[in-house]
């Protein structure tokens, strides 16, 4: 029976993370950070990608990684999560990362693994795993077309570019002209990617890369959105039992305890959902169903989580300066993102034969 507990390893890893989120990564210099034109903290990517090695968690050691698994990889997202970091980690280290082992590119994964590189999958932040997805026109090996929605284009070094002669091309971020788009969750920018000729390098098959990319941002992208959900409980719970009303806390109401039992309730269950995703894609065992389950749990936990938090938060939560709407804007992005819950649970029906009735 698989062991879905955290191992002391992830608990350090944990922790190491926290900390390193907690000294630099604090909720005004976010803030702060989505009102500038460089919404992408670099400095702590290269933190997290170099000094600690996060970004190679997924490569093998004989590449440069760290040789670990998508529960390690998790562990970090709900630490990122937590802090709702504007760092390209899920795009680089998870998404991208996954398309090149696909392909199998000893070029370009050691380069990503040691963070040197951001690596970003040009493909709409939308597109669910086992979607379709557009592609650009290849023409002598030069690329030509526009692709939107692209996430932590910004910050890319190199995009991974699906072309409709079936081949995925590494292509240098210099050789594209990167447009950003009005994102509503400004820690994590989308962008327009336009190719005007621009010369690629074909490292594998589209589809398959493609397909393996999005399958695991789905089932991992839900440990993050745990991270956030959790976030926002514990906060909503200190916050209630500080703030008084009538001369008593107003998290000793019953009416307010019943709403908090029922989100915690909510994210225990999330919980084991992106647990088993992340183990699933760890160990290859009916993964597609498990990152499905997980996916269309998580978007309406999260969502919620953020929702009560800016409610029960009183004024202080409508306001700018506190973190909650971060939160907020990052749960409703992320519930779209690879494919929405309705999606997931139509992809779950197929796979476990459950089809609607005529």
């Amino acid at each position: 029976m698989t062991d879905l507990l955290y191992s002391e390893e992830e608990e350090a890893l944990r922790v190491a993370v926290r900390d390193l989120l907690t000294d630099h990564c604090d909720p005004a210099g976010v803030i702060a950070r989505t009102e500038s034109d460089a919404p992408h903290d670099l400095a702590l990517w290269k933190s997290l990608a170099d000094a600690m090695g996060l970004a190679g968690l997924l490569v093998p050691e004989e590449l440069g990684g760290q040789g670990a698994s998508h529960r390690e990889a998790a562990v970090v997202l709900e630490e990122l999560g937590r802090a709702v970091a504007p760092v390209p980690y899920l795009s680089s280290a998870v998404v991208a990362t996954e398309a090149l082992l696909e392909c199998g590119d000893d070029e370009l994964l050691p380069r990503l693994a040691s963070g040197r590189a951001v690596g970003v999958l040009a493909v709409g932040l939308h597109t669910a795993p086992g979607g379709p997805f557009a592609a650009v026109r290849s023409e002598g090996g030069d690329l030509h077309g526009t692709l939107t929605g692209i996430a932590d284009a910004a910050a890319a070094d190199v995009l991974l570019v699906p072309a409709q002669d079936g081949g995925l091309y590494a292509v240098d971020a210099g050789a594209v002209t990167v447009t950003p788009q009005v994102s509503l969750d400004q820690t994590r920018p989308v962008a327009t990617v336009t190719l005007d000729g621009s010369p690629g390098r074909r490292i594998g098959e589209a589809e398959p890369a493609v397909r393996r990319a999005l399958r695991a941002g789905a089932g991992l992208l839900a440990s993050e959105q745990l991270g956030l959900a959790d976030w926002t409980l514990t906060e909503t719970v200190r916050y209630l039992k500080e703030r008084k009303q009538f001369n008593r806390p107003v998290g000793g109401f019953q009416a307010l305890k019943h709403r908090l039992a029922q989100l915690w309730l909510e994210v225990v269950g999330l919980r084991a959902a992106a647990r088993g995703a992340a183990d699933a894609l760890a160990t290859g065992e009916d993964a597609d169903v498990t990152v499905a389950v997980a996916a269309a749990y998580a978007a309406p936990v999260a969502v919620h989580a953020a929702e009560e938090a800016i409610q029960l938060h009183g004024g202080i939560g409508m306001t700018w300066e506190h973190p909650a709407h971060l939160y907020l804007k990052r749960a409703k992005a992320d519930a779209i993102a690879y494919g929405t819950a309705g999606r997931h649970r139509a992809a779950l029906a197929e796979l476990v034969d459950l089809r609607p009735p005529l």
